[in-house]
């Protein structure tokens, strides 16, 4: 049973495109009917079905007939009726006759009543579309009232519909609107409305499928709305067109989910809208705040939203990972945006020697991919690129052995330059008398390392290249002046789980097998800071297990920063992603970990060297992300604790 409560923010949208037969509105509603009673026994809060569903789309020159207009308005009647006791809200296609005119309309029910009407502004009247010929465009109404079936309802394009005490507004615009130089949804957006139904009759031809769906996307995007989409499918006349049925739920540009098309069956597809994350974004871009100016009206809905957990809601476990068929695509671009910014830095202060440490990880990896990129983009001598091999206590002779060979391979200057002896000389100077596995001894190597780096740089007249990941400056996990510090870092703008997905990738365009079996084995290295002594020459430091597993701390980095979400939320959506992978403990522990250090770290933010931003999170103190190096996690961490008592875990 639903209940006055949505703790997530999410609610439930079904898109449909129903069986029909053409000019059949008795059989027609029948189908709608089943999919509305379909749609609320899966709980969901809304269903959209498609343009002129009730009549059909194709009905052409029947829509001049008095009888079609009159079945499909009995339809509705049938519809209102049958559904009166379903929990959901319906919008429905289907002509409209007021005052003598015919339109072609979006009805929003609910039950058993006729909350509003909002009428097409733009028919389609080019090609092989006629609808001037029975329609009447509705864009100038506002304001005003239809009388239908004994009662007065709003009509108009004027029309935004809010689910009492939510966030939810929601609009109608149809088909041939979307496609408009100024579609309607425009002004409902900057009236308020973040969700937009689009009731639809596109038909099919060559490439029109991908266009559509970049289409509906950038709207998404660019109005930052959830956008649903549901057009007719093959059961419409195919005298001269064909109908494919496509269904779309989009979110802030992103495509939810989508359903079959060219089949003859209704189909019906249902995703869960997070309209939390629609309002924190919209928050976020002031552009978009700036141009808000609330002019249309608002038709409160009283409507008893449950406690939506997100049932179908797909979440992530890697937020910052694109869409398998966009990998190529994006890991060019990150090395692209890497090289490029490295390259601006070399040409303004003339210089093409570059110093790079590499440890036989990850992060050093991509760094030094990214040099190579900006020195091939330059037309610089590798031999410029020195690159440095520094071991020390941890380091294990995997990695070592890894780091020697890569650089070797790859033909850059290389240097083998083993940091025992000074750091011993740097401890003996401070009177250091701890037991070898304590903070001062760890730090103590790290910035041996950079001093290194930073006084061979100067004698080449080169700079120092920071390898350091955006995971890790989230976390605090490195040293301050040492591996935190650089002249410019490349790797700030990129989280430690996108890192090995680049570096296999990178490596693949070398096409060199030798290099790809390094990269491989460098990827399957667990990540160490390999600062303590090493046992039988292998390393016994694990950063995972000290600090959590980095999946989780880059999902939660994703969604505490880009999106804004509080502790609850966070976790809940924790709980949807790895529900198979983690114990609600581990989950929780980790957050914490997570909360703690963010907070505890921000002054290494504060003093980071310069680099790009890469993706939608950067936590550049002057570029995104600003945050005084005091401030207080009490907030969260009372969060947290309550969260810890409702699972027991106290």
């Amino acid at each position: 049973m639903k209940q006055n409560i949505n703790k997530y923010n999410f609610f439930q949208i079904a898109s449909c495109s129903p069986k029909l037969e053409v000019a059949n509105p008795q059989f027609n509603s029948k189908e709608i009917i089943e999919c509305i009673d379909k749609a609320a026994q899966n709980n969901c809060d809304f269903i959209l079905f498609p343009e002129l569903a009730i009549s059909s789309y194709s009905a052409a020159d029947l829509f001049n007939s008095s009888e079609l207009i009159k079945n499909s308005l009995d339809s509705l009647a049938v519809i209102l009726e049958k559904t009166k006791s379903f929990e959901i809200i319906s919008i429905i296609g289907m002509p409209l006759i007021n005052n003598s005119v015919l339109y072609n309309c979006g009805v929003v029910c609910y039950k058993g009543n006729i909350l509003g009407i909002t009428p097409k502004s733009y028919l389609c009247n080019y090609n092989e579309y006629y609808e001037n010929r029975w329609f009447t465009s509705g864009k100038d109404i506002k304001n005003q009232f239809i009388n239908i079936l004994g009662n007065s309802i709003p009509f108009g394009t004027d029309l935004i519909y809010n689910i009492k005490n939510t966030e939810l507004n929601f609009a109608i615009e149809i088909c041939e609107d979307l496609w408009s130089v100024n579609p309607p949804s425009n002004n409902y957006t900057l009236d308020g409305a973040n969700v937009i139904f689009n009731l639809s009759g596109s038909d099919e031809y060559l490439g029109k499928y991908e266009y559509r769906k970049q289409l509906l996307s950038s709207t998404s995007s660019r109005q930052i709305n959830a956008y649903i989409y549901a057009s007719v499918g093959a059961c419409e006349s195919s005298t001269d067109t064909t109908y494919s049925g496509f269904c779309g739920i989009f979110e802030n540009g992103k495509l939810l989910k989508e359903s079959k098309r060219f089949t003859f069956e209704s189909q019906m597809i249902i995703a869960d809208l997070d309209i939390e994350l629609l309002s924190n974004t919209r928050q976020n871009n002031k552009t978009f705040c700036s141009a808000i100016n609330f002019n249309n009206s608002l038709i409160s809905i009283d409507y008893p939203i449950r406690d939506n957990s997100g049932e179908y809601r797909f979440v992530h476990q890697f937020p910052f990972l694109p869409n398998k068929s966009k990998e190529e695509v994006f890991y060019e671009e990150i090395i692209s945006i890497q090289s490029t910014a490295l390259a601006k830095r070399l040409l303004h202060i003339d210089t093409n020697q570059v110093v790079i440490g590499i440890s036989g990880g990850l992060d050093s990896t991509l760094a030094l991919f990214a040099v190579l990129e900006t020195f091939k983009k330059l037309q610089f001598d590798i031999k410029g690129i020195h690159a440095l091999t520094m071991s020390g206590y941890g380091t294990s002779n995997h990695t070592k052995s890894n780091a020697i060979k890569l650089i070797e391979k790859l033909g850059v200057s290389t240097y083998v330059i083993p940091i025992i002896n000074s750091v011993e000389l740097h401890l003996k100077d401070i009177s250091y008398d701890g037991n070898n596995d304590d903070i001062v001894f760890e730090n103590a190597q790290a910035r041996e390392r950079t001093q290194i780096l930073m006084d061979f740089a100067n004698k080449i007249k080169g700079i120092v290249i920071g390898t350091g990941d955006l995971s890790e400056l989230a976390l605090g996990w490195c040293t301050y002046n040492a591996d935190q510090m650089s002249m410019y870092n490349v790797n700030s703008g990129v989280p430690k789980t996108l890192i090995p997905f680049i570096i296999k990738w990178y490596s693949n365009q070398i096409n060199n097998k030798v290099i790809s079996d390094i990269v491989d084995s460098i990827i399957e290295t667990p990540i160490s800071p390999e600062l303590l002594p090493t046992v039988k020459g292998e390393s016994k430091q694990s950063t995972e297990e000290t600090i959590g597993k980095y999946i989780l701390h880059d999902f939660y980095l994703y969604y505490f920063v880009r999106l804004g979400f509080g502790i609850k939320k966070i976790f809940h959506l924790s709980t949807l992603a790895f529900q198979n992978n983690y114990t609600n403990k581990e989950l929780i522990d980790t957050l914490e970990i997570f909360i703690n250090r963010f907070f505890a770290n921000q002054f290494k933010r504060s003093s980071m060297p310069d680099g790009p931003k890469i993706g939608t999170v950067s936590l550049s103190p002057r570029g995104d992300w600003r945050m005084s190096s005091d401030t207080s996690p009490e907030l969260w961490l009372n969060e947290l604790k309550k969260l810890k008592e409702e699972q027991g875990l106290n």
